[in-house]
């Protein structure tokens, strides 16, 4: 049978013009497309944790860096260039031992508290309620908070929707005018809690749905807020709590989380963020593809009890996990960030679009100075990194209509193990450009990939391209431009036929028009 459906595709491609010894063979149906590419499947995430807030986006009205109300301009800019939906805030862990009374009201009356999760360090509550939401307002985005059920109560959550969105007369609101704010904000996405089977209060799956139905029943709609609740979701394959929440709590909720971290060894040795070979290279990519069987697996849990795709899959902490670099704090995260990091995040992000029916939502972890970041400071230095160039590409699926693809991919071996060298994702934005996002996961070869465009009518090919000369090559602050985009001259146009040739160990984005 196998044999049967191999010849039937070698026809269809010699029908189709497409040379079946060809290294990769894509399809592109650009006449089809049924689903939107969510536009915050490109979110982020800042947690109060190492340097992501105090230094990352906070220095204080009086810092000598250039600052808009304490708030840092270049790290502003630097995330609006690349249209970032969503701001995820304030944890994670920090999430559900915060409490936000302590971060409204003037900052010198703000209680003081240690930051257990993260370096034991004291958290002045600076940077609350008012700060994070006048940061999501210069940077045009939209917030996304976590509330506090590990350590919380219904009744603190309850007040905080209160205190942020309504707009009438009553204790909560009367206080945000107290403090400076007359007009209520807009905040949809409510994260209900945060991994509640760890840090956020080692629970059982039937403890929190039950705890999460008390939550979501008093977070109200004032005026013409609606709240989008997401429940706290799995850790990685962990099915069954996912089963457990949707058919105790899922028609009470609009949103379930999933996390999952890319590490190349285990927990107790994560491994080096630059100082690796390829064997760690090559694990790397291989733990991060298992993304798409993570995403497959919960989605069918969840269509068992949600077939109209109501719930979103909200993938709200992902990305890649190593040791911190030398003399740091543990308790920072703070981690360099090479190419290889940059094909992780390509690859993600593919997966997240090929998924755009269920998948709604996705925040790599963090922005700032810890894990995965966009983006590093160093006193009023600030550079981008090769993850950053991946986000800056992909910008252009957002909100962008999903192109069906079909990929045969040839395979990237190291040892006796393989993976697919190639990942791809298409869509076409609202004017009629079809944007194509290829990875070339192989450091050693370039990977030539012909392409038949079903139904597309263009005659304009330009593109560009992420790559170095090293897969641990990095943008440090002596050289902050080692690792960035540039014009791609690798793509040929005849017809519907389109041939990309992919060098080693890139990303690259094509555009037709």
């Amino acid at each position: 049978m196998k044999r049967v459906k191999m010849y039937v595709w070698i026809a269809v491609l010699t029908m189709m013009g497409l040379s079946a010894t060809a290294q990769n063979r894509l399809i592109i149906e650009a006449d089809r497309g049924e689903y939107t590419i969510n536009r915050h499947i490109y979110g982020h995430f800042s947690e109060h944790l190492g340097r992501c807030i105090y230094g990352g986006y906070w220095v204080g009205e009086d810092s000598d860096i250039p600052n808009t109300r304490g708030i840092r301009n270049d790290v502003v800019q630097a995330l609006k260039d690349i249209r970032i939906p969503n701001l995820r805030w304030p944890g994670g862990c920090f999430a559900d031992e915060y409490h936000w009374m302590d971060g409204i009201g003037p900052r010198e009356k703000r209680p003081k508290m240690i930051n257990t999760h993260w370096g034991g360090v004291v958290e002045d509550n600076s940077f609350g309620t008012h700060e994070f939401l006048d940061l999501c307002e210069q940077l045009d985005t939209e917030p996304y908070i976590t509330a506090n059920v590990g350590s919380g109560t219904v009744e603190e959550m309850s007040k905080w929707v209160e205190y942020i969105t309504f707009d009438g007369e009553s204790p909560m609101a009367n206080l945000r005018r107290e403090n400076g704010r007359d007009e209520p904000w807009k905040v949809k996405f409510w994260g209900i809690g945060n991994e509640n089977w760890g840090c956020g209060g080692n629970m059982t799956p039937d403890y929190y749905a039950d705890l999460y139905r008390h939550y979501a029943t008093y977070t109200r709609d004032y005026g013409g807020n609606r709240l989008y609740r997401i429940a706290c979701g799995a850790n990685g394959g962990d099915y069954n709590w996912t089963e457990t929440v949707m058919k105790n709590a899922g028609r009470h909720m609009q949103g379930l989380s999933l996390h999952y971290y890319t590490v190349p060894k285990h927990w107790g040795d994560k491994g080096s963020a630059t100082d690796f070979n390829e064997q760690e290279y090559f694990t790397t990519i291989e733990k991060t593809l298992y993304m798409k069987e993570l995403i497959a697996k919960h989605a069918e849990v969840m269509d068992r009890y949600d077939p109209q795709k109501r719930v979103g899959m909200i993938i709200d902490e992902w990305g890649t996990w190593y040791n911190v670099e030398p003399g740091t704090n543990p308790g920072f995260l703070y981690q360099q960030n090479t190419l290889r990091d940059a094909i992780v995040a390509g690859i993600n992000l593919n997966l997240f679009n090929a998924r755009c029916d269920r998948v709604q939502m996705a925040n790599l972890a963090q922005t700032v100075n810890v894990l995965q970041s966009v983006v590093l400071t160093d006193e009023e230095k600030m550079i981008l990194t090769p993850t950053y160039w991946v986000f800056y590409l992909y910008k252009v699926h957002q909100d962008a209509t999903l192109l069906p693809v079909s990929l045969t991919s040839t395979k990237y071996r190291h040892g006796d193990r393989e993976i697919d060298a190639v990942s791809v994702s298409a869509s076409k934005d609202a004017e009629g450009k079809i944007h194509i996002t290829l990875v070339n996961a192989d450091p050693n070869n370039e990977q030539r990939v012909d392409t038949r465009l079903v139904g597309a009518s263009v005659s304009k090919v330009r593109g560009k391209v992420l790559t170095s000369g090293k897969i641990n090559d990095y943008n440090s602050f002596e050289e902050p431009s080692k690792v960035t985009v540039s014009d791609f001259n690798g793509a040929t146009l005849s017809c519907d036929n389109l041939t990309v040739t992919l060098p080693p160990k890139s990303l690259v984005l094509v555009e037709l028009r």
